[in-house]
């Protein structure tokens, strides 16, 4: 997508994929994700990716960088 609104789907699959891909000694943090989902032009707010992230049953960054 360019831009503009995406569903709640689209954009949980978008955060799955960049935390799948991100480096597991650094993590990303809610606020990161927010930021990278924003350079691609998804306005979403960092509450709405901890919300979809908790959804997912994706544990917060300092848990997932604990269990690597």
């Amino acid at each position: 997508e360019d831009g503009g609104s995406a569903s709640a789907t689209a954009i949980q699959a978008m955060l799955r994929k960049l935390i799948d891909a991100e480096d597991s000694r650094k993590p990303l943090s809610d606020h990161a994700i927010a930021t990278e989902l924003q350079r691609k032009g998804i306005q979403v707010a960092r509450r709405t990716v901890a919300k979809y992230r908790e959804g997912l049953r994706i544990p917060s960054s300092s848990e997932r960088q604990r269990a690597s």
